[in-house]
C-alpha cells in the first residue's frame, strides 16, 4: 500500500483529495498547520503531522517512508495585494518540499499550481497549456508568486529529475469549503446578499473531479507537463443562475458598469490601505471581475482523465454541505 504525504489536506481540495486517496486505499500523511481544528478531516482514518512549509529539515524528515508528495498549502489571500510572505509561503515553501522530496526519492511529485499561469481566452477560443502567462495583469503578489513556484518546480525536473507533474486547477466549487473560499460567492448567492453581477466569466469545476484528476497523476500523466484542471466555461450572469437555481431564489439581474467596478475597485484599494483591513473587493480583483477567464481542458481530459461533471451538480453538493454545516440557516 503506497504512502501519500499531502500538504493543505484541510482546505477544499485537500479536503477532497484525500478523501479520493481513502478510496483508492493508499495510506495518507497530512501536513497541518500546529493549532490547526481541520474540522473537515475528523474521523477520517489519516496521519497527521504538524509542520510548516518554510522547516525545510522538518519536511525532509516527515517526507521519509512516502512513496509520493502531493503538495497542495498555498498562501491564497489576495489582500494585501503585495507581500513578501508570499512568495516565501507560495515559493520558498515550495522548494523546500521539493528538496525534501528528492532527499527521500519520492517516486511522484504533484504540484497544485493555478490555471491563472496560463493566458485565458474567449469562450470561442479558450486558453490552453500553451498560451502565454498574463499573470502579471493582475497585479496580485499570489498569483505572479504561484507562477514563479510553477516555473521552479520545472527547473528541478530539468535539472534535477525531479518526477513531478504539476496541475492547474480553475474556479472550484464544492463540498468541505470550511473557510469558504469559492464558496462565499454559492453563499451570497444563496442568501440573496449578491444582488449585482459584473460582465466577466471564469472556468468552473467540480472539487471532486479536480481530486480525481490529481490522484490519477500519481500514476497517469507525464512527467514535466502541465495540466488545466477545470470543466464548464460560463459567464457570472450564466453561473449565477445555475447556483439561484439550486438554492431555489431569484438570480442577481443587475449588472454594473465596468467603470462602476472599478471605481469601487480603487475605493476598496483605499480604504484598505488606510483600515488595514481586507476590503470586499480591490482594484485587482474588480479589474479580474470583468475579465472571460476562459480554458480549454482537452489535456487534462485525455491524460490524467478529468472527470466532467456538470456544474449544476457541484453546485448542489456544496449548498448541501453549507446546509448540514450551518453556513445557511434554515436550509436557506
Amino acid at each position: 500500500m503506497e504512502k501519500i504525504f499531502i500538504t493543505g489536506a484541510d482546505g477544499l481540495l485537500g479536503s477532497n483529495t484525500v478523501r479520493e486517496l481513502l478510496q483508492r486505499n493508499y495510506t495518507v500523511k497530512a501536513l497541518i498547520q500546529k493549532g490547526s481544528k481541520s474540522r473537515t478531516l475528523e474521523g477520517l482514518d489519516i496521519e497527521f503531522v504538524e509542520g510548516d512549509l518554510l522547516d525545510k529539515k522538518g519536511l525532509v524528515q516527515h517526507a521519509k517512508g512516502c512513496d509520493a508528495i502531493i503538495h497542495i498549502a498555498a498562501l491564497t489571500n489576495v489582500w494585501p495585494i503585495r507581500h513578501e510572505i508570499y512568495y516565501k509561503v507560495n515559493v520558498d515553501g515550495t522548494m523546500n518540499l521539493v528538496e525534501a522530496a528528492l532527499e527521500n526519492k519520492i517516486k511522484r511529485f504533484v504540484f497544485i499550481s493555478s490555471a491563472s499561469a496560463f493566458g485565458y481566452g474567449q469562450k470561442s477560443s479558450p486558453g490552453d497549456e500553451t498560451t502565454p502567462t498574463m499573470a502579471k495583469n493582475f497585479g496580485l503578489d499570489y498569483v505572479d508568486s504561484k507562477l514563479l513556484a510553477q516555473e521552479k518546480v520545472l527547473q528541478a525536473v530539468q535539472k534535477q529529475k525531479l518526477p513531478a507533474i504539476i496541475v492547474n486547477p480553475t474556479f472550484m466549487i464544492g463540498p468541505y469549503d470550511s473557510k469558504p473560499s469559492s464558496g462565499a460567492m454559492i453563499l451570497a448567492v444563496a442568501k440573496q446578499e449578491l444582488k449585482m453581477i459584473t460582465t466577466g466569466g471564469k472556468n468552473w469545476v467540480y472539487v471532486k473531479d479536480v481530486a480525481q484528476a490529481i490522484c490519477n497523476a500519481l500514476t497517469m500523466g507525464r512527467i514535466g507537463e502541465m495540466y488545466i484542471l477545470g470543466n464548464e466555461n460560463l459567464s457570472y450572469k450564466e453561473a449565477t443562475g445555475i447556483i439561484a437555481q439550486a438554492a431555489g431564489v431569484k438570480p442577481p439581474s443587475l449588472k454594473v458598469p465596468s467603470f462602476l467596478v472599478k471605481l469601487a475597485g480603487h475605493a476598496g484599494s483605499l480604504m484598505g490601505k488606510i483600515s488595514g483591513k481586507a476590503p470586499k473587493i480591490s482594484y485587482p480583483v474588480a479589474k479580474i471581475s470583468l475579465i472571460d477567464q476562459y480554458y480549454s481542458v482537452s489535456k487534462a481530459r485525455k491524460e490524467l482523465n478529468l472527470p466532467a461533471t456538470p456544474i449544476q451538480t457541484a453546485v448542489e453538493d456544496a449548498i448541501q454541505w453549507f446546509k448540514e454545516n450551518g453556513y445557511l440557516n434554515n436550509g436557506k
